[in-house]
């Protein structure tokens, strides 16, 4: 935020406006002013906001009109809602929320966080569903596509930040949005870190109203942060057919699958007699008029001779059932949700439609799955909507035995089902319905009960606040406000201590009017 991470966005801006001279989508004159301008930024907000007006996409030319983050001389800050946190087993994992403005909420999370996120998931408002009728648009949607990727662009280069150099993440997307918002990821990740877009088949047929194509799916789009260092986990949840492993060992079920093939590289060196253990001889075939060859060498044969099995004529190796599969791009079964389970897993905590189309726990749950190989995993997620996100955390640790824990970032919209914002009335309530077994109110009336155990984890809600950064009157200023605590520190005992860290940490904290310190 200020000082040495500043400065260190500062060299990273730098080093990309210089990358685009050399990929010539910059002239040298142009990226010197930016430069210039970057350097004597005083917030990494104006130094985003300055890299952003030099941005243009390395392969395909694409740009969009920038709608820049608005500056506020005012520092933001996390505050603690007592009334809504909730302790109910010291020894299960404890979670965030944050509520406000996430651009504010990963602000602060670089305090804390920087380097530390495993895996992101990010659901942003793309749909005319999403933000309310604000605009008529392209593909009238309700959040221009300008606005839309503005608005993503600097959040992208600080989730970039938070994630671990192993760490990977995800976007739902559109399919009317999905192209754009693809060169915004590769402009921010790199093309380099791409690492696949997931098609989700969304929903099973009607939409026959559908002017001209029904359109069943979505997209997720994947990126490494550095895709050398990622490796993605095994996909678990996909049915394998049990008619592929119809024999049982000690090692477990398995199929067969002959020693010779035609469809390898012919070597006269694989073309040998094999004898079984009752002297019966063996060679490879030849099918169809083509020469076969055993896909073993000697070697290998004696050395596994046993794992052989001959039958009728033939010598077959064995290949078991695995514990998972790699992960397929194609996500059309239902094993994955679809968006009426989405609105299932929400009717059963609630009993009145609060929230629209939200994603669905097993979706969610399989990129959570994929993503963190570390059981001890940080998983965030900066769009958090309903929450779904957190109760997938929490149904994957339960399933294997991690300790997983969430942070999630949702602002509090006000909308006809959300008198008192998503936050409060959504959000908070589904939390802590799953996590405790019963409402804020004491209430447990709802149906998720009647076949689930609650979690019993914890939860840490924050609220972003605001000060001024030129309040003097005594226990208002940054520094009475600010609670250290909240930010995984023990209470300074020097104040002097509590103001050098304020002024390291927070934007617009370290200068005053017509003062560059504190």
């Amino acid at each position: 935020m200020a000082d040495n991470n500043l400065e260190e966005l500062k060299l990273d801006l730098v080093s990309e406006i210089q990358q685009r001279v050399t990929d010539k989508i910059l002239e040298q004159s142009n990226a010197d002013l930016l430069i210039k301008l970057i350097n004597q930024a005083e917030t990494e907000t104006e130094a985003m906001n300055i890299a952003a007006l030099g941005t243009t996409y390395k392969r395909t030319g694409f740009h969009f009109d920038k709608r820049l983050e608005k500056i506020s001389n005012n520092i933001k800050y996390k505050a603690k809602n007592d009334r809504l946190s909730f302790v109910n087993d010291k020894n299960r994992p404890t979670h965030e929320l944050i509520i406000g403005d996430n651009y504010d909420a990963l602000q602060n999370l670089l305090i804390t966080h920087k380097g530390k996120i495993d895996v992101i998931y990010i659901d942003p408002p793309y749909g005319k569903d999403n933000m309310g009728d604000f605009a008529k648009t392209n593909y009238n949607n309700s959040i221009t596509r300008d606005n839309l990727l503005s608005m993503l662009y600097p959040r992208l280069l600080m989730a970039k930040r938070l994630l671990t150099p192993e760490g990977v993440i995800f976007c739902s997307i559109d399919d009317k949005n999905q192209a754009y918002v693809k060169c915004l990821f590769d402009e921010v990740f790199g093309e380099e870190n791409f690492v696949a877009n997931f098609v989700w088949k969304k929903k099973q047929g009607g939409g026959n109203d559908s002017k001209f194509v029904i359109v069943e799916h979505e997209y997720i789009l994947c990126y490494a942060k550095i895709s050398d260092c990622t490796i993605l986990g095994l996909d678990t949840e996909y049915q394998l057919d049990d008619n592929l492993y119809p024999f049982n060992d000690d090692k477990g079920d398995y199929g067969l699958i002959t020693l010779d093939k035609t469809s390898i590289q012919f070597s006269p060196s694989l073309v040998y007699e094999i004898v079984d253990k009752q002297g019966n001889k063996y060679w490879p075939r030849i099918v169809k008029g083509k020469q076969s060859c055993w896909r073993w060498g000697k070697q290998k044969v004696k050395e596994h001779f046993d794992d052989l099995v001959f039958k009728k004529g033939k010598v077959y190796t064995k290949y078991y059932r695995p514990t998972g599969i790699t992960p397929k791009s194609l996500l059309i079964d239902s094993i994955y949700g679809r968006t009426e389970s989405g609105n299932d897993d929400i009717s059963s905590v609630f009993t009145d439609e609060r929230f629209k189309y939200p994603k669905p726990i097993a979706l969610i749950r399989h990129f959570m799955s994929i993503g963190s190989q570390n059981k001890n995993s940080i998983i965030l997620d900066f769009f958090a909507g309903s929450g779904t996100t957190g109760q997938a955390v929490m149904e994957l640790n339960k399933e294997d035995g991690g300790n997983r824990t969430f942070i999630l970032c949702t602002n509090n919209e006000i909308t006809d089902k959300t008198p008192n914002g998503i936050a409060y009335d959504v959000t908070t309530k589904r939390l802590k319905r799953v996590m405790s077994g019963e409402c804020y109110d004491g209430t447990n009336d709802f149906p998720w009960l009647e076949d689930h155990e609650p979690y019993c984890d914890n939860l840490n809600v924050y609220e972003i606040e605001t000060v001024s950064k030129t309040e003097y009157k005594a226990g208002e200023t940054a520094f009475d406000k600010i609670d250290e605590t909240c930010y995984g520190l023990p209470k300074f005992e020097k104040l002097t201590d509590k103001i050098e860290w304020v002024c390291k940490n927070f934007e617009n904290a370290t200068k005053m009017e017509g003062d560059k310190s504190c």
